[in-house]
């Protein structure tokens, strides 16, 4: 139904496509995987009109396609559910539907909202999504938001009356297991009336959807597979071009942590957020915070940055008294890798160098002024230690993959000094090699004295990288339980203290 055929794209100095062809049949779901900076975004963005490819051709029903633009891909049928969502969260569910297309429902200069949430009402039926139309979009959970796109997504792309393709892009990144369950019964249903490319980190959970599989490595298909056939560890390797590591949280690097106090949280209280929650992290360990949704554990990490004022109790650093206030908090020495790293770890229309910089400009100052040689020095220096794919310290960080964007955000508190890192969901939307790449980086911090604060995307990760692992739930410390190699708790034992 939709081919893309002999596709290439070239940005200034990077080869993004190369020479790729990929078909999606009617009624399929197809599977989309590879590193960060493989290419999968780009062919996405090829997709829906952001970028024009240089040579190749895109066919739809056998007729060479031109998108011009992202309306122009709507109107012949391809949609797509953004990873970091484009729901503006001032406007209703029902405006977020009909965004663009608010003159179907016009009567006399005036908008009619009766015709406007009768419509929106039958739109969210067909994701089951049982809200008032009327409801700010502010006001859903990020689950209800990602339903509301895949409904805008649908109602924009069926207006061709043809099957419409709907793009997925790490749809599950930021889910929880129940709705993860909820998304994928309905995309099973809506099958019967549109395909699917389903772009994804998590291996298991793209076999268990896709009917086929492209793997993409540096801007090339390097396989096709039925998913029926296709095994994690297969594709792991046709991605990162080796056998998934034995060690893959390098749990053989684990060292006993230091016993000097490097971060102490007594009686900590916030809001329904906290209650009374009380630990020590010792220099050169890795303290993992373990916990549902709700369970307070990501207001502990803004707490730790000086980002949240606590109700009661104090956080200590050394023998310093932290304030809230993140300033305080870098003065400490505390960094802090936020789960939204384009929204508070980055500046993303910034250079990679100023981006690194930033914390500690006055390394790379005189007289007030930044010295661009030494920054940009300092910055080809970090682009090597951690091996941050981009084209030079210039580069604008909005162009950066998600993994190469994450080294950056790590790298700029390595090269201020941190002693504290705080790591709020650090591989969140990484790929398996990237992932690894920064499980080497956090056993290197460990080494090297920094005290590490972690909060994962799964237990497994939590349990294979942490010396200690703290349980909350409601708010509260459950337990904290010792992670020692060889000797660490089972998920089940974590669970039994999460729920």
């Amino acid at each position: 139904m939709l081919v893309l055929k002999n596709v290439t794209k070239r940005f200034p100095g990077v080869l993004a496509l190369d020479d790729v062809s990929i078909e999606i049949r009617p009624n399929e779901i197809v599977g989309l995987i590879g590193e960060n900076g493989a290419g999968k975004s780009t062919l996405m963005k090829l997709l829906t009109g952001a970028y024009h490819q240089d040579t190749g051709e895109i066919m739809l029903n056998g007729q060479p396609l031109v998108i011009r633009n992202p309306r122009d891909a709507t109107s012949k049928g391809i949609a797509m559910v953004y990873q970091e969502q484009s729901i503006l969260p001032n406007l209703t569910v029902a405006e977020n539907l009909f965004l663009g297309r608010e003159e179907d429902f016009v009567s006399f200069g005036r908008l009619n909202w009766t015709k406007l949430k009768r419509a929106a009402r039958k739109e969210l039926a067909t994701v089951h999504l049982d809200v008032d139309p009327l409801t700010l979009c502010e006001d859903l959970s990020f689950g209800q938001r990602q339903m509301v796109e895949l409904a805008r997504a649908l109602s924009l792309a069926s207006r061709t009356g043809g099957t419409p393709v709907i793009l997925l892009d790490e749809p599950t990144s930021v889910l929880e297991a129940a709705e993860i369950e909820i998304l994928f019964r309905l995309v099973g249903e809506l099958k019967s009336r549109a395909s699917f490319v389903f772009v994804s980190h998590r291996l298991d959970e793209l076999l268990s959807l896709s009917d086929r599989v492209y793997v993409m490595k540096d801007g090339k298909v390097v396989a096709e597979m039925p998913a029926a056939s296709a095994s994690v560890a297969q594709l792991h390797e046709l991605m990162v071009g080796r056998s998934m590591h034995g060690e893959y949280y390098r749990e053989n690097l684990q060292k006993p942590c230091r016993r000097e106090v490097a971060l102490s949280v007594s009686h900590a209280s916030l809001g329904h957020a906290l209650n009374d929650v009380s630990f020590e992290v010792c220099n050169g360990e890795v303290f993992g915070v373990a916990g549902v949704v709700g369970s307070g554990r990501e207001e502990l990490c803004r707490v730790i940055a000086g980002l949240e004022k606590l109700d009661s109790g104090e956080v200590i650093v050394g023998t310093t008294r932290l304030k809230p206030q993140a300033t305080h908090a870098v003065a400490l020495g505390i960094g802090y890798v936020p789960r939204e790293r384009k929204v508070e770890g980055l500046v993303t229309q910034m250079s990679v160098a100023q981006n690194l910089t930033l914390p500690r400009l006055g390394a790379v100052s005189r007289a007030g002024i930044v010295q661009k040689a030494g920054e940009r020095l300092i910055a080809a220096e970090w682009i090597q230690r951690l091996r941050i794919k981009t084209p030079g310290p210039d580069a604008s960080c909005r162009n950066l993959s998600g993994g190469n964007q994450q080294k950056v955000v790590l790298a700029k508190w390595r090269f201020a000094g941190s002693r504290i890192l705080v790591l709020d969901h650090p591989t969140r939307g990484l790929d398996v090699g990237a992932k690894e790449e920064v499980y080497q980086l956090i056993r290197e911090l460990s080494a090297e004295g920094v005290a590490v604060v972690l909060t994962g995307d799964t237990l497994e990760e939590i349990l294979g990288l942490s010396h200690r692992v703290m349980v909350m739930r409601d708010g509260r410390a459950q337990t904290i339980l010792p992670c020692v190699v060889g000797q660490k708790p089972s998920q089940v034992e974590i669970v039994e203290h999460m729920v």
